[in-house]
């Protein structure tokens, strides 16, 4: 078939080299437009811009999907099917109805389950045991269209929300591409959600990554985890009747072994950095004060000299 490819962030260029080395024609890939990062905030293209330039394959980057000239480009390339991966734009109908196949989506959950923005995230949050990505067909209700393939994946003990997604990227490439192999040949049949087990999930806002050390040591292990890397979960601590400054809190580990500490407490010891919750104590990984770099939390303690009695704020 011929394909046009939507994305945006990195972590959808496994899917982008899946599709690109498949027996399908890539005609063209369709990315969000050029954005502003680093310290001088300049423009710069996506990456999956930067490597779809690389293979050599045509990119649209328009404003917005529903923009009449991009409507021309796209039907102009005569796709059969657009798979798409994280592209970050909803698209109109008039869009939707180009290729004669559809939109096929790899969304990073078991549908119906986690439904929206930050999947991976909140299957960490809730604690959940298996997760997976799904194919489905792009319709206008919230990642409802039928659906043509699953994959399974065990969530770990440790898994951040980085680990998890990079494994099911890696493994959700090759579920999109069988799922465009299965409905070239013809012997894959789009199949309705069920109605039950419908759950949504919301993008991660930074205000909810704030660590409450008022939780059990389980939930605080479970936030940290589904908002490391991004936004990346923080808590705010004063020094020397200084204003609080927000710090970055790297994953923690559940100590059931140290001594109970109250909410929020800090007890440093020659190689590690306890915090209390409202159960057990857990151990901080990494840490990152404003205008300084990540570091060991031990190292991070000794450098900052913390005097005994010294705790998070509370929220």
């Amino acid at each position: 078939m011929r394909v046009v490819f939507a994305g945006t962030p990195e972590v959808a260029l496994p899917a982008l080299e899946a599709v690109h080395a498949s027996a399908h024609d890539l005609v063209g890939v369709l990315t969000r437009p050029d954005a502003p990062s680093g310290r001088g905030r300049h423009l710069h293209p996506s990456p999956v811009a930067q490597r779809a330039t690389e293979l050599g394959v045509p990119v649209l980057k328009p404003e917005h999907p529903r923009d009449p000239a991009f409507r021309a480009e796209l039907t102009a390339l005569a796709p059969d099917c657009c798979p798409v991966v994280a592209y970050g734009a909803l698209l109109p109908q008039s869009a939707l109805d180009i290729p004669v196949h559809g939109w096929v989506n790899l969304h990073f959950s078991c549908l119906p389950a986690w439904r929206g923005a930050a999947p991976v995230q909140h299957a960490i949050w809730a604690g959940d045991e298996v997760t997976g990505a799904t194919t489905f067909r792009i319709v206008k209700e919230l990642d409802a269209g039928p659906t043509y393939g699953v994959m399974t994946e065990r969530i770990r003990p440790t898994d951040t929300a980085g680990d998890l997604l990079g494994r099911l990227a890696e493994g959700g490439a090759g579920l999109l591409v069988a799922t465009l192999d299965g409905i070239a040949d013809g012997s894959l049949e789009a199949r309705p959600q069920p109605g039950d087990g419908v759950t949504y999930a919301a993008k991660i806002e930074v205000e909810d990554a704030h660590v409450d050390w008022r939780e059990p040591a389980v939930g605080v292990d479970r936030r940290i985890r589904a908002c490391t890397p991004g936004p990346g979960a923080w808590s705010t601590l004063a020094l020397d009747g200084e204003e609080p400054q927000r710090v970055k809190v790297g994953p923690v580990t559940v100590d059931p072994d140290h001594a109970p500490l109250e909410p929020g407490l800090l007890a440093v010891s020659k190689n590690a950095v306890h915090v209390g919750t409202a159960t057990a104590a857990v151990r901080l990984g990494e840490v990152k004060a404003f205008g300084k770099k990540q570091m060991a939390a031990a190292d991070w303690a000794r450098g900052v000299r913390l005097p005994p009695g010294t705790r998070f704020g509370a929220r």
